[in-house]
């Protein structure tokens, strides 16, 4: 049973709040993650201070919340909508190289390959978004 409150966009001024949530929040974590790997090429300690492990998975939250929401309310599901799909797979691959980025990376090298290659998967998640295709562009 869906929640009554999904069932229908919420406009204020003519725009969907949910959408602007999760589109708020998406713009949030990407400047959140490239101030955090700026702090990582650095090395500076203010990427191991409390806010910048906290704050990230507040707003990580609020995103994977209203991503659910969104696709609830428009019936569109991954492995039903292959852009969803492709948009659900480049997160996780997304998540990983975040991951080796900024906490698991043995090596400087390998931070920051895995820093772009992140960025790069990011830009991906945002064409398959707007354009609602696995491959942005064709």
């Amino acid at each position: 049973m869906m929640l009554w409150v999904f069932q229908q966009p919420v406009r204020i001024a003519g725009m969907d709040i949910l959408k602007t949530v999760h589109v708020g929040s998406a713009m949030l974590s990407i400047t959140g993650f490239v101030l955090r790997g700026a702090w990582m090429l650095q090395e500076s300690p203010l990427l191991r201070a409390r806010a910048a492990r906290i704050l990230p998975h507040v707003v990580d939250t609020v995103l994977l919340v209203s991503a659910i929401a969104l696709a609830l309310r428009s019936a569109q599901y991954p492995l039903v909508h292959a852009w969803l799909s492709a948009k659900v797979l480049a997160l996780l691959a997304y998540i990983v190289l975040g991951s080796i980025a900024l906490k698991y990376g043995r090596s400087r090298r390998v931070r920051l390959l895995s820093y772009g290659a992140a960025l790069g998967v990011f830009l991906y998640i945002v064409g398959v978004a707007v354009t609602r295709s696995p491959v942005p562009g064709l």
